[in-house]
């Protein structure tokens, strides 16, 4: 048997890239989860069975990441040699500060029986959410432009998007949790 493929684009035969027509990836998914599903291989030597398992293993966490991105875009950085951060570690973009300060205020008076924080809750993600599909716009577009074009310069921008994007989608989950 042959070694694993190298990466998660290799595991699909693709070329890296960004900008993924998911549909054929689900396809070529469906279609690789058939042909090396341990269930084909009772039959085969040991040596292939664990390849068939391997292989399996190596195409679902490939499909996990290829499929969502944000995963993707932080998988390529990563592979490019870029680190994606750490939003715990980073300070909030500074544009953000003065939402983040009045989000935490109104998560805090509501957590003290406040119930008219509510309203400032549910305007604040309306915001995120708008700011968030933004970005999900400008993402999509730096993924074109790196396709095209394999600059490091076009990683650096996306690494500072998908840190931001990763950013609001917690201000996001926070607003949604509190709001539930």
């Amino acid at each position: 048997m042959s070694s694993l493929p190298a990466d998660y684009f290799a595991v699909f035969g693709i070329s890296p890239s960004l900008a993924l027509d998911l549909p054929e990836l689900q396809r070529q998914f469906y279609v690789l989860s058939k042909q090396f599903h341990p269930d084909r291989f009772a039959r085969a030597s040991a040596a292939e069975q664990q390849y068939a398992l391997d292989f399996t293993s190596l195409l679902n966490d490939a499909w996990r990441v290829l499929r969502d991105p944000q995963a993707r875009g932080e998988y390529l950085l990563k592979s490019n040699g870029f680190e994606a951060g750490d939003s715990r570690s980073n300070p909030p973009p500074s544009e953000l500060l003065e939402e983040v300060f009045e989000l935490n205020m109104a998560l805090e008076e509501l957590r003290h029986g406040d119930g008219e924080a509510r309203g400032a809750i549910a305007s604040a993600l309306e915001r995120f959410l708008a700011m968030r599909e933004a970005l999900d716009a400008d993402r999509d577009a730096l993924f074109v432009r790196y396709d095209a074009n394999r600059e490091p310069e076009t990683l650096r921008q996306l690494r500072a998007l998908l840190n931001r994007r990763r950013y609001i989608e917690n201000l996001v989950r926070d607003a949604q949790q509190a709001l539930s």
